[in-house]
């Protein structure tokens, strides 16, 4: 048995949940998000709670199990509380603006980079206290779907990944760089 899969997701009040057509929506005060249901796996609402129970033990349904429920807690988490990605831009001269629907970053390249944020992604760019060496800005990555969260702060990463050497580029908050010894004189 998952033991993922056993859990009961709390309902918060404010939040519908629908289950359709092989797919389960639901619709909180920060909007509607919805997630496949794999086969043989099938949610019930119980009060204020939702379960999720699968109808073999067959090899690949307990892991769809888990799988489904994981999905649906991170949809209610969603769109109740949202959820945040930090990102760290270290580096001499590197800048970053944020506008309603892009961010401009200034990377050490020879042209400023404009970077589309798609629907549903809210990006801040604010200055905080840092103990990194040369750091200039964070920008906060925010939205209620996990997975567009996370792929949109990865997108960002990607375009200035953080130096081997300086530590220059473009980190998650946290993230540790082990730095390379550089070249030594003779």
């Amino acid at each position: 048995m998952s033991r993922v899969g056993k859990k009961p997701i709390k309902i918060p009040a404010g939040v519908k949940v629908a289950v359709r057509d092989g797919v389960l929506e639901v619709e909180g005060k920060k909007g509607k998000l919805t997630s496949p249901i794999p086969p043989r796996i099938r949610f019930e609402l119980k009060g204020s709670e939702l379960v999720a129970m699968r109808e073999s033990d067959e090899k690949p349904y307990p892991a769809y199990h888990g799988l489904a429920r994981a999905l649906a807690a991170n949809n209610v988490r969603g769109v109740t509380e949202g959820f945040t990605k930090d990102l760290d831009i270290v580096g001499i001269g590197f800048k970053a603006d944020a506008k309603p629907r892009s961010v401009t970053l200034n990377l050490g390249y020879s042209h400023p980079i404009e970077f589309p944020i798609p629907e549903g992604i809210s990006v801040k760019v604010e200055k905080q206290q840092k103990p990194l060496q040369n750091y200039a800005v964070t920008l906060i990555v925010s939205g209620a779907n996990k997975q567009l969260v996370g792929q949109v702060a990865a997108d960002i990463r990607a375009l200035r990944r953080p130096d081997a050497y300086k530590g220059k580029g473009i980190r998650y908050a946290g993230e540790v760089i082990r730095l390379k010894v550089g070249k030594k004189g003779a």
